[in-house]
């Protein structure tokens, strides 16, 4: 008798737990599918740091990954794109299916010829986006990304921004690679959409 109580009180507690955390979940479900919305990017122009227009339907093919940073950044900014080096080169033949953007946060500093010569310290080949500080700013708004300028007490400025690298399936959101990341699980994530 005491286990057919226990179980019905069980059952009890499970069915009034699933009631109210059953809005929980699909509320939580909601708010993830509005933030995958944030990733939708927009219509633009700018040059590469070859001076070759690129738009938004540059970002098209089988596996893209844009990157937003600066030339100037002490530490993620190379550490991430470093990171997206080394993993290209352990996908070996795949890597020529796969386009990397870096764009530029801070396109007053970051010249074509800043940017060009920043990237070719890495392996592949990545291509660089600069130009119009409006037109990058809503550029980088569109993809959900922050950036903001941090004054420093000598004049100068860094830059404080968000740092995933954006995986795109025909110019679709798909997936991000946090700076976080080590290469095995970049290597996983990007595996996962070739």
């Amino acid at each position: 008798m005491k286990l057919k109580t226990s179980i019905s009180i069980l059952a009890g507690c499970l069915i009034i737990f699933l009631f109210i955390m059953l809005p929980v979940f699909l509320s939580m479900e909601s708010q993830k599918d509005e933030s995958i919305a944030a990733f939708k990017g927009s219509e633009f122009s700018l040059k590469d740091m070859n001076n070759n227009t690129i738009t938004e339907e540059s970002f098209g093919g089988p596996l893209t990954a844009i990157f937003f940073g600066f030339t100037n950044c002490p530490d993620v900014c190379p550490m991430t794109l470093n990171k997206i080096d080394i993993v290209l080169d352990k996908l070996k033949n795949k890597k020529k299916d796969i386009k990397v953007f870096f764009i530029s946060v801070d396109p007053e500093r970051d010249t074509p010829e800043v940017v060009k010569d920043y990237l070719s310290n890495f392996e592949n080949k990545f291509i660089g986006i600069t130009g119009d500080p409006e037109k990058i700013f809503l550029l980088y708004k569109s993809w959900g990304v922050i950036s903001k300028k941090i004054f420093l007490d000598n004049g100068e400025y860094n830059i404080d921004h968000s740092t995933p690298v954006i995986l795109l399936k025909n110019g679709e959101y798909i997936s991000m690679i946090s700076h976080r990341d080590d290469i095995k699980k970049s290597i996983k994530i990007i595996k996962k959409y070739l």
